[in-house]
C-alpha cells in the first residue's frame, strides 16, 4: 500500500524520528478525542483527517506511511480480541447462518458485479475478479467501533453486519492466494491452491479454539493466584499477540487469531479483567490504524482526478449497499436491520489495500489504476461515520413505525418515557395505564412496535440514546423516565443522553445486579432497581411463608435488609 501511495510523491527532504511521530501520534489522539467528544462526532474521522493533514500531501510531517501502518495493524489485532470477549460460542454458533449465509453470498455477489464493471471498464476478466474481491471487502476496525459507539455490538444489526465481516476477514486469505496465482505459471489450478487455503482456515480456527480451551484458562488461573496486575496484563498481551502471530504464520489473518483468543476466553471468569486490561491498547492502535489510512490518501491524486475518483467512490458504495440490504432482506432480517447493516457495509475495508499493494507489486495493475482505486478506498472509509446518520433517515421514510414520531410534538401534555419495552417495560406501562399516567416509549424491535402500534399503544421505534429522539418524544416536558433495558451498555448510554440534556428529570433505572446498579447510581439515576437482588427477596419470602413465618415478620425483614443492604451498596459507591 505505502509503496503505491508514495509513488505519486517526491522523494522527503528529512524525516522525523520514530519519537516525534510518536509525539506527534499522541498529540493528534488527544485533541482529536477532546475536541470530537465535545462535538459528539466520532473519533474515526478525526484520526482520518489528521493522518490526511499529517501526511505526504498535507503538511507533510510524517512522510513515510510504512512504519506508521505496521504498528497500525495491531489495533484492528486488539480490536477483534475485545469483540471475541462480547461472543460466546453459542452464540457464534446462532450467527453460522449470516457468516456462511448472508455473508457469502454478499462477498461472491457485490465481487461478481464490482468484477464485471471492472472488466467494461478495460480490465483483464483474471484481474477484474480480484479486484471486485478485494472491494467486496468492508472495513471491520472502522464498522466494529462505529457499533461499539453506537452500543449495537449485540444488536440485531451488530450480529447480522459482524457475520458478513467475519467471513470476509476469511475471505482474505484465498483472495491473496488468487493474486498469487495469477502472477504464476499459467498452468497452476486456481480451485486446488483456493481449496487448500480454505482447508487451512478451518484447520486453524479447530486448532485454536480446541487447544485454546485446554491451555488459556488454567493458564490464566495460574497467573491470577500470583495476584500480579503486571503479569496478568504481560500474560494477555502474550495471548492476543501470540495467537495472531501463529496465524499468519499459517497464512491466515493474525485478527483472525486474536478474535479466536477472545471467543475462548469469553466463557471463562477471566473476561472482564481482560477486557479492561487490553482496552487501552485498542484504543491507541485503532486510532493509530485510522491515522495511517488518512496517511494513505493521496491528496494530490484525487485533485488531479476528483470527478473519476468522486463518481467511482459514490458508485462503490451505493452498489455495495444496495446488494447488502437486498441480501440481508432475503436471508430474513428486518427492514431497519438491513438498511442499517447494508449501508455499514458499503464502504470498501483496509484489506482492500493489501490486496491492491500485492496487484501492484505483481504489476498485474498498473500504478495510475491502483492510485485511483487507493483514492476511492480512502475516501469510503472517510465518509463511513455518517452512513449511519444516512441509514436513520432511510429508515424514518422506509419504515411505517418510526414515521409516526411526528405525532409527538413540543406542546404535548407531559408523560413519562419508557425506554425499552421488553417484558419489564411493557409491565411498567401496563401499572402506568391502570393509574391513568399518560405515557410513550421507544424500542429497537421493530416487529414488536408495529404490533403493540397496531394494539393501540404509544410507542416508537427508535434509539434512546439518541437525545433528539427524546426530545421528540417530549423529554422537555417529561415527567420522569423509567430505563427497562436489559443490555448494561445500552443502559448506560440511554442515561448519559438524558442527564446529558435533562439534568433535572427522575430517572428510574432496572438493572442486572447491584453491580450494574451501583454504576447507574452514580451517572445519576434517581432509583435503581437491582433484578438479582429483588428476585432473591422475592424467593426468600415465598420460601419463609412456607415455613410459617408470618407475613409482618416477614415484612420488617425484608424493609430491614433492604435497608441494610442500601447502606452496604452505598457505602461500596463511595468507596
Amino acid at each position: 500500500m505505502g509503496g503505491v501511495e508514495m509513488a505519486a510523491v517526491g522523494e522527503p527532504t528529512e524525516a522525523i524520528s520514530i519519537l516525534e511521530e510518536a509525539l506527534l501520534f499522541l498529540v493528534v489522539a488527544v485533541v482529536c478525542i477532546l475536541v470530537l467528544h465535545r462535538l459528539r462526532v466520532s473519533p474515526v474521522l478525526g484520526y482520518l483527517a489528521a493522518g490526511l493533514l499529517l501526511g505526504p500531501t498535507g503538511v507533510g510531517l510524517i512522510r513515510e506511511a510504512e512504519p506508521v501502518q505496521a504498528l497500525a495493524e495491531l489495533g484492528i489485532v486488539f480490536l477483534l480480541f475485545l469483540i471475541g470477549l462480547e461472543l460466546s460460542i453459542d452464540r457464534l454458533r446462532a450467527l453460522r447462518r449470516w457468516v456462511f449465509g448472508l455473508g457469502l453470498a454478499q462477498f461472491l455477489l457485490t465481487g461478481a458485479v464490482i468484477a464485471g464493471l471492472a472488466h467494461f471498464l478495460g480490465l483483464t476478466w483474471p484481474v477484474a475478479v480480484l479486484l471486485g474481491g478485494g472491494l467486496a471487502l468492508s472495513s471491520t476496525a472502522v464498522v466494529v467501533q462505529l457499533l461499539i459507539e453506537r452500543g449495537e455490538v449485540a444488536s440485531p444489526t451488530g450480529r447480522v453486519t459482524f457475520a458478513v465481516l467475519l467471513l470476509q476477514d476469511l475471505a482474505v486469505v484465498p483472495l491473496l492466494l488468487y493474486a498469487s496465482v495469477l502472477s504464476g505459471p499459467a498452468d497452476q489450478s486456481i480451485p486446488l491452491a483456493l481449496g487448500l487455503a480454505l482447508a487451512k482456515a478451518a484447520l486453524a480456527v479447530l486448532l485454536i479454539l480446541v487447544v485454546g480451551r485446554l491451555v488459556l484458562a488454567p493458564i490464566l488461573r495460574l497467573v491470577a493466584s500470583t495476584r500480579s496486575t503486571e503479569l496478568f496484563t504481560a500474560t494477555m498481551l502474550l495471548i492476543v499477540l501470540g495467537t495472531g502471530w501463529a496465524t499468519s504464520q499459517g497464512g491466515l489473518s493474525a485478527a483472525l487469531g486474536a478474535f479466536l483468543a477472545g471467543l475462548v476466553l469469553a466463557g471463562t471468569e477471566f473476561r472482564h479483567q481482560a477486557e479492561t486490561d487490553m482496552q487501552p491498547f485498542k484504543g491507541l492502535l485503532l486510532g493509530l490504524f485510522f491515522l495511517s489510512v488518512g496517511l494513505g490518501i493521496d491528496a494530490l491524486a484525487i485533485a488531479d482526478r476528483w470527478q473519476l475518483i468522486l463518481t467511482g467512490t459514490v458508485v462503490l458504495v451505493v452498489v455495495k449497499s444496495v446488494i447488502a440490504t437486498l441480501l440481508a432482506l432475503a436471508f430474513g432480517a428486518s427492514r431497519p436491520v438491513a438498511i442499517r447493516s447494508g449501508l455499514l457495509l458499503g464502504e470498501v475495508g483496509e484489506f482492500a489495500f493489501v490486496i491492491i499493494a500485492t496487484a501492484t507489486a505483481m504489476t498485474l495493475l498498473d500504478g495510475r489504476t491502483a492510485q485511483a482505486v487507493v483514492a476511492m478506498v480512502g475516501l469510503s472509509i472517510a465518509i463511513t461515520p455518517f452512513l449511519p446518520f444516512l441509514a436513520d433517515r432511510l429508515i424514518a421514510v422506509l419504515t411505517p413505525a418510526t414515521a409516526p414520531l411526528a405525532e409527538v410534538r413540543q406542546g404535548s401534555e407531559p408523560r413519562v418515557i419508557i425506554a425499552g419495552y421488553g417484558r419489564v417495560g411493557q409491565t411498567v406501562a401496563a401499572l402506568m395505564a391502570r393509574q391513568q399516567v399518560p405515557m410513550v416509549a421507544i424500542d429497537l424491535n421493530p416487529a414488536l412496535v408495529q404490533e403493540k402500534r397496531q394494539e393501540g399503544l404509544s410507542i416508537h421505534f427508535g434509539d434512546a440514546a439518541r437525545h433528539e429522539l427524546l426530545k421528540q418524544l417530549g423529554a422537555d416536558t417529561a415527567l420522569a423516565a423509567i430505563i427497562t433495558l436489559d443490555d448494561p451498555h445500552a443502559a448506560a448510554r440511554t442515561v448519559a443522553a438524558f442527564r446529558d440534556h435533562w439534568p433535572k428529570l427522575p430517572l428510574f433505572a432496572r438493572a442486572r445486579d447491584r453491580e450494574h446498579a451501583a454504576n447507574l447510581r452514580s451517572m445519576g439515576v434517581t432509583s435503581v432497581i437491582p433484578e438479582t437482588f429483588e428476585s432473591s427477596l422475592t424467593l426468600a419470602r415465598g420460601a419463609l411463608e412456607s415455613f410459617g413465618v408470618p407475613s409482618s415478620a416477614l415484612d420488617e425483614l425484608i424493609q430491614l435488609y433492604r435497608e441494610t443492604d442500601d447502606h452496604k451498596s452505598g457505602t461500596r459507591d463511595e468507596g
